[in-house]
C-alpha cells in the first residue's frame, strides 16, 4: 500500500473492515464544525473508489462506522487513524491535522476500496509550513475551477499552504491600462478560493510584485515615471524584457503610495495573516533614475528603506511580511535593521543547489521558508529528476538550519507553457520531503506517484515522462530569445554564438529516444484507470512539441551562408507540424486555463513557421 507522504509509525494487523451501506461516517459531537468538510470529502472517495454512498452523520459510532474527532490530548499537529475489523477511527489533536488523518484514509479507500486493511498509524510533520508557490501572472491564469483542484491535490498530499504569483494579473479597479489585454483573476474569485482552501485546510496567502518584476505596471503610459530606467512605455511586448527590467524607482516617493494602494485594495480579499510583497531581482536598483540617491546610500540601503516602509505599513494592518531573500543574502549586514518575525523566502533551483543562502539567513537570524522548485518553467514537461534533487537538498537544509517552512514554487517565465499536471509530481515530492521520514529514491518516488495519483498500476508513467525534457535540445528559452533578438536587430555573431549553445548534434539521436518515449506511453496507459488517461493527450502534446524544435533547431543549424536550407530539407512541411501541434496545444490550454499569454506563444510559433518557409527552397 502506498502512503505520501510517508507515515512516521505505521503498524499492521491481520484483517480487514468491510464497509457497508450500513457503515456510516460519524463526526463525534464534539467535533468543530469545519470538520463536516472532511466527512463529504471522506464520502466522496468511498463513493468512487468502493462503490458505496454511505450517509454522513453525527452521534455515537456502531460496528462498522467510521468515526472522526478531535482529541485535545493529541498535539496540535498530530493525528492517530486506527483500523479494526469492527470500525475505524481518525482523530487529531487539531480540526487541521484531523484533515490529514481523513486525507490518509482516502489514499487507503484509492487503493482498498471497500475492503481496509486493519493498522494504526500516528503521524505528524516535520516542517509546519508546507507550501505550494504558483505563477498566474507570466503566462498561464487557470480558471477558478481548476485552481479548486490544485487546492485538492495540496489537500489530499497534506500541504497546509497556496501562494499565487500575482503581477497585473488582478483586476485592480481604475488601473485599466495595467490589465487591458489580459484576462486577469477577479475579486470574487479570489474570495471563493479563499473560502474553498480554508475548508481543507490550506491557508491561502496573498503575493503580489511590489519592487521588481512589475513589467505592465512600470511599462504603461500611466505609471512609467515610476520606473527605474527611464523609457519604459511604448516598446513592444518582450517575454525576456518581462523577466529582467522593470523595478520601481524608489526616489519617486508617489510610487510607494500606488504601491501601498495596491496592497491594501488586495489583502483584504484574504483571511491570511501573511503578505508576500516578493521584492526580489530588483535587477535596475541605483541604474537610472535613482542612481544618485544609490551613490549617496548605497544600493543595499536603498532596497532596505523600500522594503521597511512595506513591512511597517503591512504590520499596522496586522500583517506578517514574507519576500524573498536573494537581494538582501548579498548584503547580510542590513538584515538587523528588518522587523522581527518577516518571513525570508530563500529560493534556489538547481539539482546541486548548496547551503550558503540557507546559512547566511541562518547566521543572521531570520525566519525563513527555504523554496525550490517543480522545474517546469521553459520545458514543455517538467524536469522531475531536477525538481526531486532540489527539493531533497532545499528540504534537508529546512531541518538543518531550522527553517519554519517549505514553499515549492512553479514559476512560468516565457509564458508558462507546461501544462499544471507536469508539475504535480515537483508538488508531490515537496510534501513528502517537506512532511519528513525515510524517502524513496527518484525511480521508487515516481513509481508510488504514479500509481496513486495517476492510477497507473504499471508505475512506469513518470519515469518515462521524466526521460522528455532530458531529449531538449533547441529549447524554448532559446527559440524566444532568437525571436526576439532577430526582431530588435541583434548582432548576428551574438545570436549565432548563443544559438550555438544548445547541443543540437544530439538532436536526431534525441527525437528517437523520443519516439520509443512515445510509443511506451501508449502502452503504459493501457494500466491506467479510464478516468486518468486523459493525460496521454498532454504528453503525447508535450513529446511533439520537444521533437518539432528539435527538428527547428537543426534546420536553422543547417542554413547555408546565404541564410537558404539545404538539400533533404523541407521548410514548409516542418512549419506545418509546427501549426497543427500548435493547434493541439491551444485547444489543451482553453480545457484548463484562461488566454492570458496564449496568443504571445502562438506569436513565437508563427514567427518561426514563416521563417521555416521563407528560407525553404
Amino acid at each position: 500500500m502506498i502512503l505520501l507522504p510517508l507515515p512516521k509509525k505505521q503498524v499492521e494487523r491481520e484483517g480487514n473492515l468491510f464497509l457497508s451501506m450500513d457503515s456510516m461516517i460519524l463526526l463525534s459531537p464534539s467535533c468543530p464544525k469545519g470538520a463536516f468538510v472532511y466527512a463529504r470529502m471522506l464520502k466522496s472517495e468511498i463513493t468512487k473508489w468502493a462503490g458505496l454512498d454511505l450517509t454522513v452523520g453525527k452521534g455515537t459510532e456502531r460496528e462498522g462506522d467510521i468515526l472522526l474527532w478531535v482529541d485535545a490530548s493529541l498535539e496540535e499537529n498530530a493525528y492517530r487513524l486506527v483500523i479494526e475489523e469492527t470500525g475505524a477511527r481518525l482523530c487529531g489533536g487539531s480540526l487541521n491535522s484531523l484533515g490529514w488523518a481523513v486525507q490518509t484514509l482516502r489514499q487507503i479507500v484509492r487503493q482498498c476500496a471497500g475492503a481496509l486493511p486493519c493498522l494504526e498509524i500516528e503521524d505528524a510533520p516535520e516542517i509546519l509550513n508546507r507550501g505550494f508557490y504558483h505563477d498566474v501572472t507570466r503566462g498561464r491564469v487557470q480558471t477558478l475551477e481548476h485552481l479548486k483542484e490544485l487546492a485538492d491535490t495540496l489537500a489530499f498530499y497534506k500541504m497546509n499552504q497556496l501562494q499565487l504569483y500575482v503581477e497585473h494579473t488582478y483586476l485592480f479597479r481604475g488601473m485599466t491600462e495595467l490589465w487591458r489585454d489580459e484576462t486577469p483573476l477577479e475579486a470574487e474569485e479570489i474570495l471563493e478560493l479563499d473560502d474553498y482552501c480554508f475548508e481543507r485546510g490550506i491557508e491561502l496567502v496573498p503575493s503580489l510584485s511590489t519592487f521588481g518584476h512589475l513589467y505592465k505596471l512600470l511599462g504603461s503610459r500611466s505609471y512609467e515615471e515610476f520606473c527605474e530606467l527611464p523609457g519604459s512605455a511604448g516598446k513592444p511586448f518582450s517575454f525576456k524584457d518581462r523577466m529582467d527590467h522593470h523595478t520601481v524607482n524608489v526616489s519617486n516617493g508617489a510610487a510607494m503610495e500606488l504601491i501601498k494602494g495596491m496592497i491594501e485594495e488586495y489583502m483584504h480579499l484574504f483571511r491570511s495573516e501573511k503578505f508576500n510583497l516578493c521584492a526580489d531581482e530588483t535587477f535596475d536598483l541605483g541604474k537610472g533614475r535613482s542612481k544618485a540617491l544609490a551613490e549617496e546610500k548605497g544600493v543595499g540601503t536603498l532596497y532596505v528603506d523600500y522594503i521597511m516602509e512595506l513591512f511597517r505599513f503591512l504590520i499596522r494592518h496586522g500583517k506578517t511580511p514574507m519576500f524573498w531573500g536573494d537581494v538582501i543574502c548579498r548584503h547580510p549586514e542590513l538584515f538587523s535593521r528588518l522587523p522581527e518575525g518577516v518571513v525570508c523566502l530563500n529560493w534556489g533551483y538547481s539539482p546541486t543547489q548548496p547551503d550558503t543562502e540557507t546559512r547566511i539567513l541562518h547566521e543572521v537570524g531570520a525566519t525563513q521558508y527555504v523554496c525550490p522548485g517543480a522545474c517546469g518553467w521553459n520545458t514543455w514537461i517538467n524536469v522531475f529528476s531536477n525538481s526531486y534533487r532540489n527539493v531533497r537538498l532545499m528540504s534537508d537544509y529546512a531541518r538543518k538550519y531550522g527553517a519554519v517552512g517549505v514553499l515549492n514554487t512553479d514559476w512560468g517565465d516565457f509564458g508558462h507553457i507546461n501544462h499544471p499536471i507536469f508539475s504535480v509530481p515537483g508538488l508531490i515530492y515537496g510534501a513528502v520531503f517537506s512532511w519528513g521520514g525515510e524517502v524513496p529514491d527518484y525511480e521508487e518516488l515516481n513509481r508510488r506517484i504514479a500509481m496513486l495519483e495517476f492510477g497507473d498500476s504499471s508505475g512506469r508513467l513518470l519515469n518515462l515522462l521524466g526521460k522528455v525534457s532530458d531529449e531538449m535540445r533547441f529549447s524554448w528559452h532559446h527559440a524566444v530569445i532568437v525571436k526576439e533578438w532577430v526582431q530588435q536587430g541583434v548582432a548576428r555573431e551574438t545570436i549565432g554564438k548563443f544559438f550555438h549553445d544548445e547541443d543540437m548534434g544530439k538532436a536526431a539521436a534525441s527525437n528517437q529516444v523520443l519516439d520509443a518515449v512515445e510509443k511506451e506511453l501508449s502502452l503504459v496507459i493501457r494500466s491506467m484507470d479510464s478516468s486518468g488517461r486523459w493525460i496521454m493527450a498532454h504528453a503525447q502534446v508535450g513529446i511533439r512539441m520537444v521533437r518539432l524544435w528539435n527538428q527547428v533547431g537543426l534546420y536553422l543549424e543547417d542554413l547555408d551562408q546565404d541564410g537558404r536550407a539545404k538539400e533533404g530539407w523541407d521548410g514548409f512541411a516542418l512549419a506545418a507540424g509546427l501549426e497543427a501541434n500548435l493547434h493541439d496545444y491551444q485547444q489543451l490550454w482553453r480545457s484548463n486555463s484562461k488566454e492570458g499569454d496564449l496568443a504571445r506563444i502562438t506569436d513565437v510559433f508563427c514567427w518561426y513557421a514563416d521563417l521555416l518557409r521563407k528560407t525553404s527552397k
